[in-house]
């Protein structure tokens, strides 16, 4: 979803890259092979690179076709990770993962979610990719560095003609950049494509089946898998799922009551002992709303740039991801409150994957370019007011017109393939489901398992986005339990918060 922290915390969410992968590569080996080679520019969330390497981990390549409408003629090249199986057990194959977005690297999420997947590594090679207009697979472009920094520091308050027109202003900037740089590419990626990518990357790993997990996005790519492939799934897993048949409207304000709970779960937290935002819940959210409005005139002055309105926002929606990153996210409001806005910045940059050296990552127009190619819903200015006005009176923090307005001008057109998923024939999916997710709320969860038919649904009672790698004990005995000895857990099983 689009407000993503990328830090090792919420491993659920997108990780981040600064630079396209060079994996060892045989330019006389099998097309429809996977060339793989040392992993050189794994990077950590925080744009570094990861300190000591795991020498058996693997990067690679595999060529497939920029137009499945021409499946023999120009190819693009996906980036590939495998983390070899460790255990001594019998091998059960590969599972691969899909982290979320649109637009996250599974390369580089993989890598840091290493640590979390041992019960299921000690069975499974671990693979996951970076799918097409991300990152190192033809990733999308939109700009560089100072073009991106306008875009992501637009202030939403206040709402009114002034902010509008800002905003229209710069969506056409920033559709006419993606455009000018990435124009190739636009046309091709998308949820369907990206399905049909998947079943080339089981191909070539020699699996008859794909044994998948999907978190965020990736329960609508693997919902499009088992309709495109049904006959070709393995066990799959999708955890905070999304439910494809929603419009832009009826996301944004979900999403924005999805937030707005969180919001206030973590004000409820903070004061229920000393809190640094104020006495009581009442008086901390006045403060928060104090600093955000005092943004929009007076941004924070952080190491040469502006801590605006909008950023701070992104920066407290990145935190609400996860209650670990709670108390950081008081620190960060409360030194801002005091005139020091370096550590929402740092969680915005997170968000918007933004490295220190001021380069970012396709996580930000890797979205919007996914996103609008998935729907051909175009909404009109009357209905993105609309949407707005709904979502602020949810919540003036996290209110706005969503990502209908980028897509109004995005000069891709979109199909709604992906928008209908029907399992029939396919193998048992398991569908995990937050009551406390910000992003992809609950409500979805049970609709997305009745659309695909072959699934049963496990509800997650805890805070968070995603639950797989929440910390609950509960919910990653489920699903390893599924993944490697099939076992599917009965209707209405839910585990409670970690």
């Amino acid at each position: 979803m689009r407000r993503v922290i990328a830090a090792t915390l919420l491993l659920a969410a997108a990780g981040c890259s600064t630079a396209p992968a060079e994996p060892a590569t045989d330019s006389t080996a099998d097309p429809s092979k996977i060339s793989w080679g040392p992993c050189t520019d794994i990077q950590r969330p925080d744009g570094e690179p990861p300190a000591k390497q795991d020498a058996s981990v693997r990067c690679g390549k595999l060529a497939v076709p920029l137009d499945y409408a021409k499946p023999d003629g120009e190819k693009i090249d996906l980036a590939l990770i495998k983390l070899p199986a460790t255990g001594k057990e019998k091998k059960l194959g590969s599972v691969v993962f899909n982290f979320g977005g649109p637009g996250a690297s599974g390369v580089d999420t993989l890598d840091q979610a290493a640590k979390a997947l041992t019960v299921l590594r000690a069975r499974y090679d671990l693979v996951s990719f970076d799918p097409r207009g991300v990152e190192r697979s033809s990733g999308v472009r939109c700009g560089d560095g100072a073009e991106m920094d306008r875009f992501t520091s637009l202030d939403t308050l206040p709402p009114n003609e002034t902010t509008h027109k800002a905003l229209e202003a710069a969506n056409k900037q920033f559709a006419d950049l993606c455009q000018r740089e990435s124009g190739k590419i636009l046309p091709y990626i998308g949820t369907a494509n990206a399905s049909r990518d998947m079943d080339r990357i089981r191909a070539a790993l020699g699996e008859p089946k794909l044994n998948y997990v999907g978190m965020s996005y990736g329960t609508q790519l693997g919902g499009v898998y088992a309709t495109q492939f049904p006959k070709n799934v393995g066990r799959m897993v999708l955890d905070a799922p999304l439910d494809p048949t929603v419009t832009f409207e009826q996301r944004t304000i979900a999403q924005t009551r999805g937030f707005q709970k969180a919001y206030e779960s973590f004000l409820r937290s903070c004061v229920k002992n000393t809190c640094d935002l104020g006495k009581d819940q009442a008086a901390a959210d006045a403060n928060v709303g104090r600093l955000m409005n005092q943004l929009t005139t007076k941004p924070l002055q952080v190491n040469g740039r502006e801590l605006t309105q909008g950023l701070a926002a992104t920066g407290v929606a990145a935190a609400l991801y996860s209650e670990l990153t709670w108390p950081f996210l008081e620190q960060a409001l409360s030194e801002a409150l005091q005139g020091r806005g370096e550590a929402l910045m740092y969680l915005a940059d997170s968000y918007t994957g933004r490295a220190q050296d001021g380069t970012y990552s396709t996580q930000m127009t890797s979205f919007p370019a996914i996103t609008c190619v998935d729907s051909a819903e175009r909404p009109d200015p009357a209905a993105l007011r609309r949407t707005e006005a709904a979502a602020l009176k949810i919540s003036p923090l996290f209110g706005s017109e969503g990502s209908g307005g980028l897509c109004r001008v995005w000069p891709a057109k979109g199909s709604d393939e992906a928008r209908h998923v029907d399992a029939t024939g396919s193998a048992p999916i398991l569908v995990v489901g937050g009551k406390g997710d910000p992003a992809t709320p609950y409500e979805w969860a049970p609709k997305l398992t009745a659309q695909l038919k072959t699934a049963t649904l496990v509800t997650y009672e805890g805070e968070g986005h995603g639950a797989y790698l929440s910390g609950s004990k509960c919910i990653q005995g489920l699903v390893d339990s599924f993944l490697i000895d099939g076992k599917v857990p009965s209707k209405g099983t839910s585990c409670p918060a970690a």
